[in-house]
């Protein structure tokens, strides 16, 4: 019998782990992130949390990221909530599960200017069989509201 394939997520954990405590941790990691994975890091979004089935990640309001509007731009604000999603669903996964975006919805409730925050939790039931979960992170402006809630929904099957 093969062995089960380690988690993605646990690998992003324990690197989390390692550097998240060192000065310009956090900063590092998510550099490393954006290298990973380089869409996500071109809009330079900082990992301020992660810890199993959880993410919070921060978006500072910069040019690269602005619209015609003088406000972040909606596609940026989707791959903030994407990302942030996609920590927080790969840390819930147990060794042997994979999962693929399958679908992404976004409502754009308020302009979003200023430094951004979006928050994910994912508790995923057990996976034995190719099954569907839904996540939402929620984008908030350093007033607390909400500018952005992005529903992205995971295919889940063990490998």
């Amino acid at each position: 019998m093969a062995p089960t394939p380690a988690s993605p997520g646990a690998d992003l954990l324990r690197a989390w782990n390692r550097l998240r405590t060192k000065p310009g941790g956090g900063w590092l990691f998510s550099r490393l992130l954006g290298r990973m994975v380089p869409y996500t890091g071109s809009i330079g979004a900082r990992v301020l949390e992660l810890r199993p089935g959880h993410a919070r990640i921060a978006l500072r309001d910069h040019r690269a990221v602005r619209n015609h509007l003088n406000s972040i731009h909606a596609i940026a604000l989707v791959n903030l909530g994407e990302v942030t999603s996609g920590l927080a669903m790969l840390t819930a996964l147990p060794p042997g599960v994979r999962g693929i975006v399958t679908h992404l919805d976004t409502e754009f409730l308020k302009k979003a200017r200023g430094r951004l925050v979006a928050t994910c939790a994912a508790e995923p039931g057990p996976v034995t069989e190719p099954i569907e979960e839904t996540v939402v992170a929620e984008v908030t402006d350093e007033a607390g509201d909400v500018v952005a809630r992005v529903r992205v929904r995971w295919r889940l099957a063990p490998s």
